[in-house]
């Protein structure tokens, strides 16, 4: 599988379809189409339409297309998007709000780097900005990135956050989504040792695999059944000639993608034949769900075959996070050295990508931290998305979250702006 020839392949599969797609709308959309009465032109051009469509999003970054949002004052404020610090592997960025004031919440959302974007926080990002000042970790798609820069992997991923929260200070508020929370606790446990005062505040971690034996899944089983050497002979391949990447050892984000569909085969199934059918009817529309959903889901990036193998392995088959064992640079990162950030666990009751028991298991890891800086919420009825982006994170999640934030803040909450007031009822 590690040849340039593969990655191309597979990329020329994913030209081809977009190809016949396009191929398909134009030869359905022709004037003269109109004057059959058979709807069989009209399918043709919507299943073209649709299929060019999702087959382009592959190789899209999407846009964080958040442009303004409303604050107190009741007026719009432009939004624009600023590097703080620039990485080969990653940035991170801010979103500022112009023509307000600062606000007193920092919190630096963690993406994860698990095949998507970090846009998929998107909607996240969107209900934290009225009342925070909002930084995001923006990971770089691996096949955009020249071999001459070298190695990722968990170990670098980790040290990408510690400099991260040095950049923003010890007033920042860490809120780790997925893939990244053991990662966060264990760059918080470094920082614990190496330099105490550049630890965040409070950390909240959500829906994250802290210790993935405590509840298994389909995503567990996997790590469990599969070697390594097996991962690495059949998923790992290099960068083809077409990118700046070209040579460099990847988990491609295109195999990654069909994963996930395989898990939900007949819902993508019955959702792509629907949408073809509203295209066909003319009652789709360009931002609708339907679209606003796929343009996301099928956007997806390369990962660095070291940080994807070291996740597989030092993660999720040694438990190097669960039992405390992690190290970073040959130095072992301890959990309980963590004694004065608050942190906070949330999971879902039907996430069937990182169960309940997962997430909560650190709580039991921070041996040197008060009982009264712990705190855990478990939300009924909800999976994995909607603990972080979907109803139960804007109705219930976000306003927990808030308060645990502004109940460890210097002033004991006391500043909180009237909007966080509001919507913390």
């Amino acid at each position: 599988m590690k040849n340039l020839a593969t990655y191309d392949l597979m990329e020329t599969m994913r030209n081809t379809n977009q190809w016949l797609g396009a191929t398909a709308l134009a030869f359905g959309s022709y004037p003269i189409t109109g004057m059959m009465p058979n709807p069989f032109f009209q399918l043709v051009s919507a299943w073209g339409e649709v299929t060019e469509r999702s087959f382009a999003r592959m190789v899209a970054k999407p846009d964080w297309n958040i442009h303004s949002v409303v604050c107190e004052d009741g007026r719009d404020h432009i939004v624009t998007v600023e590097t703080e610090v620039s990485r080969p592997f990653g940035d991170l960025i801010h979103f500022r709000v112009h023509g307000r004031e600062i606000k007193k919440r920092k919190v630096l959302l963690v993406a994860p780097m698990s095949g998507h974007y970090a846009t998929l926080l998107r909607s996240t990002v969107a209900s934290l900005l009225p009342d925070c000042e909002v930084y995001i970790t923006d990971w770089h798609n691996a096949r955009e990135i020249p071999v001459s820069e070298g190695k990722f992997d968990i170990e670098d991923y980790t040290l990408y956050l510690v400099d991260f929260l040095k950049h923003l200070g010890p007033d920042a508020n860490v809120i780790a989504v997925c893939q990244p929370a053991p990662l966060a606790l264990a760059a918080t446990a470094y920082l614990a040792e190496e330099e105490p005062k550049a630890q965040p505040r409070t950390l909240t971690l959500i829906g994250g695999p802290i210790n993935p034996d405590a509840a298994a899944t389909d995503v567990t089983d996997f790590g469990r059944r599969v070697t390594m050497g097996q991962l690495e002979q059949f998923v790992i391949q290099r960068v083809g000639f077409k990118y700046a990447g070209v040579g460099r050892l990847v988990y491609p984000g295109l195999q990654q993608l069909s994963s996930f569909m395989s898990m939900n085969a007949e819902k993508h199934a019955k959702a792509f034949n629907e949408q073809i059918m509203r295209v066909a009817k003319g009652e789709a529309g360009d931002h609708d769900k339907h679209n606003r959903f796929y343009d996301e889901y099928l956007a997806v990036m390369d990962m660095t075959a070291e940080f994807y193998l070291s996740t597989v392995e030092r993660v999720f088959k040694n438990l190097e996070i669960a039992q405390n064992k992690f190290t970073v640079n040959g130095k072992q990162v301890d959990i309980g050295k963590i004694t004065s950030v608050a942190v906070k666990t949330v999971e879902g009751s039907n996430d069937d990508i990182s169960a309940p028991g997962q997430c909560v298991a650190a709580l039991d890891m921070l041996t040197g931290l008060p009982d009264e800086k712990k705190a855990n919420h478990l939300e009924p009825g909800a999976g994995h998305y909607g603990i972080f982006a979907g109803k139960s994170w804007r109705n219930n999640i976000r306003p927990l979250v808030l308060d645990f934030i502004d109940a460890n803040a210097d002033d004991g909450g006391k500043g909180k702006s009237k909007v966080a007031k509001l919507k913390s009822v």
